[in-house]
């Protein structure tokens, strides 16, 4: 049984939207009803938000702001971006890059988030966070998980 999932941008932008799409809006609920931790890590909310500012959905904007008051926030922290900082390194050094070498790589920031509380990671992303992590395609993680 999961006790916590932690949500990368993609399915975060989608429960975003106001009218999510059926498939996820299920998905969702049954994590909430079930309780399960639902977190949604600073880095998360930074891809989402900036993208949603950029086309100024408004809507968004403020289903973001609810979610965020309503499930388990992570900022950032010193500690969080200095695991960063050793997993880039570590998938540099073993030829396994996650991103351009000038990039932030925002995908190493929330491996480092999930590492901290041992979440898996609802993606769209697998290969480079499973790198990292526990990560799963957000349509796979069910409650027997």
């Amino acid at each position: 049984m999961i006790s916590s999932v932690m949500l990368d941008s993609g399915p975060l932008g989608r429960i975003a939207y106001p009218r999510p799409n059926p498939a996820i809006a299920s998905w969702f609920m049954n994590l909430l009803e079930a309780n399960v931790t639902v977190i949604i890590p600073e880095i998360s909310d930074y891809e989402v938000r900036r993208s949603l500012l950029l086309e100024g959905l408004s809507k968004s904007i403020s289903r973001l702001d609810q979610l965020k008051e309503t499930l388990t926030y992570l900022p950032l922290s010193t500690n969080i971006m200095l695991k960063a900082a050793e997993l880039w390194a570590q998938a540099r050094r073993q030829g396994r890059p996650t991103a351009d070498l000038q990039a932030l790589d925002g995908d190493v920031i929330l491996a480092a988030q999930a590492l901290q509380v041992n979440a898996i990671v609802a993606t769209e992303n697998v290969g480079h966070l499973s790198l990292f992590v526990k990560a799963m395609n957000w349509e796979q993680i069910s409650l027997d998980n």
